[in-house]
């Protein structure tokens, strides 16, 4: 039997009286596509940090190819092959599409006794990712500024491919995109399953994650309350079990 890529176990986190997560328990196995869905506070964000790297848990633990690991850092989590595209934080617009993909790893040549930016490298790099993406766009050397909020979403999956990441958490990648964003988003998670590697794609919007992902966890009060394969429901079932969890809002939004 193949073994998880990643198992959390019985992890809980306190900030301050507030019990953010309860004791949750998840497996993702590689090349799986995995629907994370909460409301506002229900524990998303929370854990997908302590994967991630910026905060750390307080009790359980982490399996790495079964392997028990520490993420204490956003360095321990990269070097384990995960990547995380935080809502609004993953590109910086005013650079471009080649200095967002190797943003804070850039390549380095020599120059006589001098280090500089390998930009020529980098650019034809760039642009082989985004080509595999389906992305038309004319020059690595475009702002990020100019893209589609899709594109944008693109740029920062180029990064995640060009390092070799066998885990991608993506952070409401479709909020504030339009129809033919969430499209291209869809065709990029797809992308990314067909390269065998896995993916958490967190929302509070089903309609958004349905069509790609294979198995949906739901998230509520810091506590998973469901935890099941497409193939053995329905849109309209998760629709009914989502409506049993009090919320302040509704997850079909």
């Amino acid at each position: 039997m193949e073994k998880a890529l990643v198992r959390i176990e019985n992890i809980h986190k306190w900030f301050g009286k507030v019990h953010a997560l309860k004791g949750v328990n998840i497996k993702i196995w590689p090349g799986e596509i995995v629907g994370l869905v909460g409301d506002n506070g229900a524990g998303k964000s929370t854990l997908i940090k302590i994967l991630a790297g910026v905060i750390r848990k307080d009790k359980g633990e982490i399996y790495w190819n079964e392997k028990k690991v520490d993420i204490s850092s956003v360095d321990d989590s990269r070097k384990l092959g995960i990547e995380t595209l935080f809502q609004e934080q993953s590109i910086i617009g005013i650079l471009s599409i080649m200095r967002n993909v190797f943003l804070g790893r850039e390549k380095i040549k020599s120059w006589g006794p001098m280090k500089i930016l390998d930009n020529k490298n980098m650019g034809e790099e760039s642009m082989k990712l985004i080509g595999q993406l389906g992305l038309n766009i004319a020059s690595p050397n475009q702002e990020v500024r100019f893209c589609s909020g899709g594109e944008q979403q693109g740029v920062a999956l180029s990064r995640a491919m060009y390092f070799k990441a066998k885990l991608v958490i993506l952070d409401e990648p479709c909020r504030a995109l339009g129809v033919k964003g969430v499209e291209q988003v869809s065709n990029f998670v797809k992308e990314l399953r067909n390269k065998k590697i896995a993916v958490i794609f967190i929302t509070h919007n089903l309609y958004n994650v349905y069509p790609v992902a294979s198995r949906f966890v739901v998230l509520s009060r810091g506590e998973k309350t469901f935890d099941v394969q497409k193939k053995n429901t329905s849109f309209n079932e998760l629709q009914v079990m989502m409506a049993k969890i009090p919320s302040r809002n509704n997850l079909l939004s």
